[in-house]
Formats: C-alpha cells, sequence, structure tokens
C-alpha cells in the first residue's frame, strides 16, 4: 500500500503561543527526513476553526502536488515527529504547557493520493490519547515532549492496497474553556468514517473544555478508534 502523509495542527486560539508542526516521519525504525512525504503549511500557525477545510490538512493542505508518497506494508509501524521550530535543538518540542490529545485518521484516497483533498466522510480514526492520569493531569502531549516530539501508530492490517492519507492532529487545550480556544472491538467489513471538517462541533467537550479545573476525564473528538 501507498500512504500520502499530511498533518494538521488544532491549536490554541490565534495569537496564542501554539506553534508547533508535524516534521519528520519514521517508517518503522527509518527516519524519512525533514518534510518528506509531508503537505507542509507555509507557518506553525495553529488552527481554530472547526468549520475550516484547514482542518483537513492544515492550511494550503487541500493538495499534495509536488509531495511523494511513501510505500509501506499494511500493519506497519509509523511514527510521527513534531518540533516547534524547524529543527531538533533540544527544547521541549511543543511548549509543556499546551495540554491536548494526540489522534490519528486515515483516508483512503479515490484515485491518487496527491490529488485527494481530504474531503467528505471519509476519515477514519486509528489512535486516540488523551488525559492519562486525572491525578497528576498528565496527558497525551506530555508524552510526546518526554519522547522528543514523537507519537507512533499501527497502520491496521486489514486496510486494503491502495493510496490513502494518513493525518495526524494534536489539539492543544490551554485555552479551551472557551471558543474558538481549543487548537486543533468488533471487526468490520468497513471502517466508520467521519468528514474532516465537519464531524467537530465548537460545543463538543473534547473541544470546549476547562483543562484547569480538576479535570476527571476526558472524551476526544472524532469518534471510537477503529482498530481494523
Amino acid at each position: 500500500m501507498k500512504l500520502a502523509l499530511l498533518t494538521v495542527l488544532a491549536a490554541a486560539a490565534i495569537g496564542a503561543n501554539a506553534h508547533f508542526t508535524m516534521q519528520y516521519i519514521w517508517n518503522g525504525a527509518t527516519d524519512e527526513g525533514q518534510n518528506n512525504f509531508i503537505r507542509v503549511p507555509p507557518s506553525n500557525n495553529p488552527v481554530t476553526d472547526v468549520t475550516s477545510t484547514d482542518l483537513t490538512c492544515n492550511v494550503n493542505g487541500l493538495s499534495g502536488a509536488n509531495v511523494e508518497t511513501l510505500t509501506i506494508p499494511a500493519g506497519a509501524n509509523i511514527t510521527f515527529e513534531w518540533h516547534q521550530h524547524a529543527q531538533r535543538t533540544g527544547e521541549d518540542a511543543i511548549s509543556g504547557g499546551h495540554k491536548g490529545p494526540v489522534q490519528v485518521f486515515i483516508a483512503k484516497a479515490p484515485s491518487t493520493a496527491a490529488s485527494f483533498d481530504g474531503q467528505g466522510a471519509v476519515w477514519t480514526k486509528i489512535y486516540s490519547s488523551g488525559l492519562l492520569n486525572a491525578q497528576s493531569q498528565e496527558w497525551a502531549t506530555d508524552v510526546v515532549n518526554s519522547d522528543n516530539g514523537k507519537h507512533s501508530v499501527i497502520i491496521p492490517a486489514s486496510l486494503p492496497a491502495g493510496e490513502y492519507l494518513l493525518r495526524s492532529e494534536i489539539i492543544a487545550l490551554h485555552v479551551a474553556q472557551s471558543y474558538p480556544g481549543a487548537q486543533f472491538r468488533r471487526r468490520q467489513r468497513e471502517p466508520p468514517k467521519i468528514a474532516l471538517p465537519g464531524a467537530y462541533k465548537s460545543s463538543d467537550p473534547g473541544i470546549t473544555v476547562n483543562i484547569y479545573n480538576n479535570l476527571q476525564s476526558y472524551t476526544a473528538p472524532g469518534g471510537a478508534v477503529w482498530s481494523g
């Protein structure tokens, strides 16, 4: 199968310091290099409008022209690596104050991944990690920081051959008390699919939430994870 990799950052309110992007892809143990196989946004500014098409693949991300695809087997371990700036400096990959969930979605292209804009109910969630410890208020983003900006996902082995878009998402909730603020097993014959934008609403408790009031549980937007 072939995967074209893209990133979207749903992050804090416009003007807040929630500036980081996914910059590296690891295919198993192989570092594929900076910004390869990625639809790179023009800046590290956040997306805050859940109705914008920027939510799909970030700004200018609806076209994959001039972006190569990466050939991998189904069942592969893919790692995403995020950073605040365009280098591996040793600083926090994403600012330690930016707490929130980490999610991954996949969508099968009708023809080539390069020509696929990812619109409509085409996305299936294959990974989601949110509030890990209510007592310590440890979030999935804390794990990403402790692992030098990395988080991994296993591509479902049951996916048929074809070209796909893989969408990695971090939602920073540090100013999500009001909207806009959030910065963006049954085996089934067909995985559940959602639209992005479309599935997220400003009123979702996973998007408009106060994480500083002894939060005891958290439900990430976008539905359940499909295990394949």
